[in-house]
């Protein structure tokens, strides 16, 4: 796989601006879009059609949780790692359950995101 298509998946617009540049300066992954909620997500997922979701779990509407469920239902569904502020035992279980491949806190990202690209998609960044 030559390059990961990245949807990033996130409520706080300062953040989400974050997200875009640490992934495309850092790495040069392309971020195909972003959604600030769980049923746009859904809807990019299937207009994008990207390789991994960076999936915010606390969002107005619907959560995190509920809209990992929905996109892994899709055929050929992308990888999905959950962000959260909350790292905690009940949320690693919870993003288990709905079909997450993967759970990173917010305050790890820029340490955990390359180990967990490379061990999702076997590539090094």
């Amino acid at each position: 796989m030559d390059q990961i298509k990245i949807l990033l998946v996130e409520d706080s617009q300062e953040f989400l601006k974050a997200l875009k540049e640490y992934f495309q300066r850092s790495h040069g992954f392309p971020v195909v879009g972003s959604a600030e909620s769980g049923v746009s997500a859904i809807q990019k997922v299937q207009e994008l059609k990207p390789d991994l979701v960076f999936m915010d779990i606390s969002m107005p509407g619907m959560n995190g949780f509920e809209a990992t469920r929905e996109i892994k239902r899709l055929p050929n569904p992308p990888r999905v790692i959950m962000l959260t502020s909350h790292d905690d035992p009940e949320y690693r279980r919870a993003s288990a359950a709905a079909g997450a491949d993967g759970f990173i806190s917010k305050t790890d990202l820029t340490k955990e995101a390359p180990l967990a690209i490379k061990k999702l998609f076997g590539v090094s960044i």
